[in-house]
């Protein structure tokens, strides 16, 4: 059984990335961790609502079934105000604590810039000499961010690894729902009946019901 890592930018991420097959990977015994570097409130709420994050993502990882969760609470859409050595620093001690064959995190595409920033600090992080142990590196797709990237073959998201979940997906339903203040309207794409369509999509893809897509940053076999 393998260590996996998932390293996500605010609460939800975790979840909206690829909560399915974090569900998939850790029924099959693998230990799954997660780590938030960013309260994911400030920017966008009163005072109050990070803890209320906080519970959410606790009770969205027992839904998933993360083996531990890690909340670093770095400031909330300001990422890329911190030099980058300051994030990538803050994962390194993760990274050497967790030692994970593989780690989940976002594309570099992405709109919001705090994925593409927290993306450049795990790839940083990850370095083959500094951390060896990891084998493999996903990013993954996050709705309502990495569809809304800049026009252009360079900022294309393009999947060539897909994993069947049809098994899970309700699961990655039932961790979302419990970020009600996260959730929106169908046609959004952080609804619940958009969350399942776009799985369906991905997984026609493959031939399967539902699936979710990662781009294969790099491989040690």
């Amino acid at each position: 059984m393998a260590n996996i890592l998932v390293v996500a930018s605010h609460p939800d991420d975790e979840i909206l990335g690829g909560g399915a097959t974090f569900a998939k990977l850790a029924d099959a015994g693998n230990a799954v961790r997660a780590v938030v570097l960013s309260e994911g409130a400030t920017a966008r709420y009163a005072a109050g609502m990070a803890e209320q994050l906080r519970l959410a993502a606790e009770a969205s990882a027992a839904a998933i079934g993360f083996a531990s969760l890690d909340f670093l609470n770095l400031p909330d859409q300001r990422l890329d105000h911190l030099p980058l050595i300051e994030i990538t620093q803050s994962i390194e001690p993760i990274i050497s604590e967790y030692r994970p064959e593989i780690v989940f995190t976002h594309s570099e595409v992405d709109v919001n810039l705090d994925h593409g920033v927290v993306a450049r600090a795990v790839w940083t992080a990850c370095r083959p000499y500094s951390a060896p142990w990891v084998n493999r590196i996903l990013a993954f797709e996050t709705p309502s961010s990495t569809e809304w990237a800049w026009p252009g073959a360079s900022t294309a998201f393009l999947p060539q690894t897909f994993v069947d979940v049809t098994g899970t997906i309700d699961r990655k339903v039932a961790a979302m729902e419990c970020y009600s203040s996260e959730l929106r309207d169908y046609p959004h794409p952080r609804s619940i009946r958009a969350l399942r369509e776009r799985a369906a999509t991905w997984g026609s893809k493959i031939g399967v019901p539902f699936a979710e897509p990662f781009v294969l940053l790099r491989e040690r076999l």
